[in-house]
């Protein structure tokens, strides 16, 4: 350690190179490092006054703007100026999305209050696909409609609603995967 901070300082007061210095104090020129002055403090400044105007500008960006005012540089060494200052980007989150209300769904105490929507799949041996759309009454517990098909579609779905609704009148509300659906149907 003695003999480090020797060769360091040989260094720093005699002007010579590092190999030099360890070689008269004998010490391994790997271990002795020089200690840097930060480097260009006016381009760091630079740098800084751009991020804070332009968050969203990452590093190429701001090497734009520094050409732009006469300061040329390798990329390689912005990009290390950029991430000593911490000036990269933050990624953004993803949008937050509603989640709807946590509070259990009250239960059904009388026919036509809720009605219950799930899609049912299989297969004809090992090939062909179909669909059942089954539609239940949740306070009878009454299956009112199973609609089976290779593709339903939304049209397809409506249309059978709707004839549900002609044959056991409008339900108050339609639950989908415990999602309360409140739509009006052409009687």
């Amino acid at each position: 350690m003695a003999r480090r901070d020797a060769a360091l300082r040989a260094m720093r007061d005699h002007d010579i190179s590092q190999r030099r210095a360890c070689t008269l104090v004998g010490v391994d020129p790997k271990t002795v490092r020089r200690e840097r002055s930060p480097d260009n403090p006016d381009i760091r400044r630079e740098m800084g006054k751009i991020a804070e105007k332009r968050r969203r500008f990452g590093y190429r960006r701001i090497g734009i703007l520094l050409e732009r005012k006469g300061i040329t540089m390798n990329h390689k060494k912005l990009y290390r100026l950029c991430r000593e200052e911490g000036l990269s980007v933050r990624r953004r989150r993803g949008r937050k999305r509603a989640r709807g209300s946590r509070s259990p769904m009250p239960e059904a105490l009388r026919p036509n209050q809720r009605w219950s929507m799930d899609f049912v799949s299989d297969t004809f041996g090992a090939s062909r696909r179909f669909r059942i759309l089954a539609v239940n009454d949740d306070c009878c517990r009454e299956n009112l409609g199973l609609i089976a098909d290779t593709s339903i579609s939304g049209d397809r779905v409506a249309r059978e609603l709707d004839a549900l609704v002609r044959l056991y009148g409008k339900p108050e509300s339609i639950v989908s995967d415990n999602v309360l659906c409140r739509e009006r149907f052409a009687v």
